[in-house]
């Protein structure tokens, strides 16, 4: 079976990406599994930049088909902290429920309507023969004024969905995934693979 290594070591995004990569014949593994313990330095500008760095350096080191991400939330009254530094933001080994009330504090003077924030998740998949495809989507919301819900991690807790009344971490997890950054960023990536296999070039 052909392989595509992931640059990740969630597993909550490996499962994501072993089910729409065994549409297409593939195995998935994580980068560690394939036995690239890298630390990649991600030094991009945006979120495209840094899974473009991270996919492209683990398809140099294996010859293998490597896909990546980058994500993270976007507060617009923050100035578009925490941005790309979201998993480091603080600190990497600082909690997210420290994190989380970081920005509800700092926020704690913004009205509803300027709490504006969104996820962003780029996707990056490279060829060892050059190609390169990417994919970005936006999962759009506010600030909350308190952590509510159990699912999801990261800041979900603080994500507040107007139309659905509730945090995304209140959401059920099919729930979340078909309106997701990630989820939207992985079927359009699925779009284009699936167009590479119609015209047999994947």
């Amino acid at each position: 079976m052909r392989k595509i290594i992931f640059a990740t070591g969630n597993k909550d995004k490996l499962k994501e990406i072993r089910e729409i990569a065994a549409k297409f014949g593939f195995e998935v593994e994580s980068m560690k599994d394939a036995g690239y313990d890298l630390d990649i330095e991600e030094n991009g500008s945006t979120f495209a930049e840094n899974a473009l760095i991270k996919a492209r350096e683990i398809c140099l080191a294996s010859g293998e088909i490597t896909m990546a991400d980058d994500s993270g939330l976007v507060v617009d009254a923050m100035g578009g902290r925490p941005g790309i530094y979201s998993a480091r933001y603080m600190g990497k080994d600082t909690s997210y429920r420290i994190k989380n009330a970081a920005i509800i504090s700092e926020l704690k003077d913004v009205e509803d309507e300027k709490r504006t924030a969104r996820y962003i998740c780029a996707i990056a998949t490279v060829f060892p023969d050059g190609r390169v495809l990417q994919a970005e989507e936006p999962f759009e919301g506010r600030i909350a004024y308190e952590e509510k819900g159990s699912n999801g991690f990261g800041y979900d807790p603080i994500f507040y969905l107007p139309e659905y009344g509730k945090t995304a971490a209140e959401l059920a997890p099919e729930e979340k995934n078909a309106i997701s950054h990630r989820g939207k960023a992985l079927r359009k990536m699925e779009a284009m693979l699936q167009e590479l296999s119609d015209r047999g070039e994947l």
